[in-house]
């Protein structure tokens, strides 16, 4: 099973959102899971991880099927010497054999290191970094996601979600 998830902000409160699906082609969630949090604390420069990491461990907890492939909004590895990002942080908390992969629309810094996707004819990339996969396998995954777009159909969705309930 995979799920992928997405957080939005206001002054003092996150809104998260979770989608699950079976299958990478798969053009509707099976489930959609929402939550807001309270008490997250302020954004730290190069702390990313920090306010992000809670909604989504808090979100997972509603999540009552097993699941291998987890999706987020951010980088798992910040540079080549794979500085820990969030999705190393939140693959941490995860059982055995989950795998964490990170889809970031905008480059990290000057860093050239993660796995720069193009999908639906744009010129402007996704940045793919992984935890239990290579970064090249990742990358697929996400290409065979449903949609025309550079961003995959669900991944749109789950981010439309977390903004919904502000």
């Amino acid at each position: 099973m995979i799920a992928c998830f997405d957080v939005y902000y206001d002054q003092s409160s996150a809104y998260v959102a979770a989608i699950t699906f079976s299958d990478w082609s798969d053009t509707l969630p099976l489930e959609k899971y929402e939550r807001k949090i309270h008490d997250i604390g302020e954004y730290k420069p190069g702390s990313f991880y920090q306010r992000e990491l809670k909604p989504i461990t808090e979100i997972i907890k509603l999540i009552q099927i097993p699941i291998k492939y987890f999706v987020i909004d951010a980088y798992c590895h910040l540079s080549q010497s794979r500085a820990p990002g969030l999705g190393q942080y939140l693959f941490q908390k995860l059982p055995p054999k989950c795998v964490v992969i990170g889809v970031a629309k905008n480059r990290f810094r000057n860093t050239s290191h993660a796995f720069e996707l193009y999908r639906g004819g744009s010129n402007r990339p996704l940045f793919i970094t992984s935890i239990g996969i290579d970064y090249h396998l990742a990358a697929d995954y996400i290409k065979s996601m449903a949609g025309e777009h550079r961003i995959p159909m669900l991944l749109k969705a789950v981010d439309g979600l977390s903004k919904s309930k502000r």
